[in-house]
Parts: C-alpha cells; sequence; structure tokens
C-alpha cells in the first residue's frame, strides 16, 4: 500500500474564482438540497445487514428523484453516487457488497451537481448494539469531529482567514487526542466539485487565504483515532488510517457570511 505521510496534501487541480452572485448560490443552494436530502436518507437506512451497495443506490435513487446528477461522473473511472468508507477506512471508499455489522462507525461521503453547481456533505454515524447498548468510547470519537465541523463553520465568516477555519478544527480534535489527517482536505466548490482555495484540517489563526463573503466552500473534519498518517487500499481509492485505527468524516458546504456562513448542506434539518 501507499502511505500518505503527515503533511503530504492531495492538491486540489482547479484554481478558479470563488466569490459567486446571487443567481449562482440559488442554484447551489437547490444543489445542496439534493444533497442533503439524498444523504439523510442514506443514513436513516443504514442498518445491520444493509450493504454499501444498496445504502449507495439509496441515496443515487433520491439524487435523481430531486433532479440532480451525481457530481462523481466528473471523478474519471468513478461511478457511484457515494463514498463509503467502514472503520479504519477514512475517506473514498468504494461501496462494495460488504454488509453493515454492529458496533461499525459507518461514514458516507456524496457530492450532486445541478444546472452545473456543486454540493457536497458527508457525514459519520456509529451502528448500535441490537440490545440498545452503544460503544461510549466511539460516541466520544464521532461527538469529537461533528463539534470540529461546527467550530469550523463558525470562522467561515467575512474578515477572517482559511488558516481561521483550520485552527478551530485542528484544535478541537487534536486537544481531544485525536488526529488531523493532513494529506486531505476540504476546499472551494462550485461549478467544479474541487477549486481552489485549499482547506485543511489544520493550520494557524490569521494564515491562508481572506474570506469573503460569498465565497462557498466544502469544510471537512478527516482524522482518525490513532496515526495522522493514512495509506491507499489496493483498489486504488479507499485512503484507510495507517495504524488501522478508526476513521471520522464531517463535511459540510457553505457560503460565507458577514456576521455567520450559510450551512447549505445540514441533512439534519431537511
Amino acid at each position: 500500500m501507499e502511505v500518505v505521510k503527515s503533511g503530504q496534501s492531495l492538491k486540489i487541480s482547479e484554481r478558479l474564482p470563488v466569490v459567486r452572485n446571487s443567481y449562482e448560490h440559488s442554484l447551489m443552494r437547490k444543489s445542496a438540497y439534493i444533497a442533503s436530502s439524498a444523504l439523510k436518507r442514506a443514513l436513516n437506512s443504514i442498518r445491520v445487514g444493509i450493504s454499501e451497495l444498496e445504502l449507495n443506490r439509496i441515496a443515487e435513487d433520491e439524487i435523481y428523484r430531486l433532479g440532480g446528477d451525481l457530481s462523481y461522473k466528473s471523478v474519471p473511472g468513478y461511478k457511484f453516487a457515494t463514498c463509503i468508507t467502514v472503520n479504519e477506512e477514512v475517506v473514498h471508499g468504494i461501496p462494495t457488497a460488504r454488509k453493515i455489522r454492529e458496533g461499525d462507525l459507518v461514514s458516507i461521503d456524496l457530492a450532486t451537481v445541478y444546472k452545473g453547481w456543486h454540493a457536497d456533505c458527508a457525514w459519520t454515524i456509529l451502528v448500535k448494539e441490537k440490545d440498545g447498548k452503544s460503544n461510549k468510547e466511539k460516541e466520544r470519537f464521532l461527538k469529537v469531529g461533528e463539534e470540529a465541523l461546527w467550530d469550523g463553520v463558525a470562522q467561515a465568516v467575512s474578515g477572517n482567514r482559511i488558516g481561521d477555519i483550520s485552527e478551530a478544527i485542528q484544535s478541537k480534535v487534536e486537544g481531544l487526542g485525536y488526529h488531523i489527517v493532513r494529506s486531505l482536505v476540504g476546499h472551494g466548490i462550485g461549478k467544479k466539485l474541487h477549486e481552489d482555495p485549499e482547506v485543511a484540517g489544520y493550520g494557524k489563526r490569521g494564515t491562508g487565504k481572506d474570506l469573503k463573503i460569498g465565497m462557498s466552500l466544502a469544510i471537512e473534519v478527516i482524522y482518525t483515532k490513532g496515526t495522522p498518517e493514512v495509506t491507499l487500499d489496493k483498489d486504488g481509492w479507499t485512503y484507510s488510517s495507517a495504524d488501522g485505527s478508526w476513521g471520522g468524516l464531517f463535511e459540510m458546504t457553505v457560503v460565507i457570511g458577514k456576521r455567520r456562513a450559510e450551512v447549505l448542506t445540514d441533512w439534519r434539518h431537511t
């Protein structure tokens, strides 16, 4: 396996304008509604015994039902609506016939395009035991990742800089004993799924590009319980933690505002 070391970023290729107008935002909102609806349906369908391919189909059907299309079609060689990762897997997992089991940490990542505008979102959940028991350590792991996401989103306002988002995420995750994956980052989003600027989950406050009203970003918390290093699996897509520890993923598409960011893909309120 290829080991991607801490600090070895996977670079985003697109370098496009990042400030959108009101009409473009309206199209992004529609795309984001489709994405969050599909994510919600897929997450709510997770249960013991369901396969990753079935979850992918549920998300795909919802995207098409609402008039959207699959952003991942723009990724050469990828044919699925989602990336699904389980336990030690971190990102870019190909949906397979593998069935979900009790105690699994399951991440669903998906992106949609509507009239040429993209939205991106992801979430990780814990599959509880059939008797209702839960794993407190896993619950804490996920709670920290979700809190880090909202801490980062809170910094996504005009007058701040990219590093303010990054520092907020890193401070929460690493301050509580987990590790940000350095080689995988958030990004700008709009006419392309991946645009400038990169939005790392680690960094220093007051550094990086200025945030301006109307910029659209996909803010991501990509972290592990153990090492920040990841390995690329033999399938050529899936990144897993190098030490086999849990991986977590939380992501929202947002638009920079004056006092607060507009969160476009909050599936919890869709």
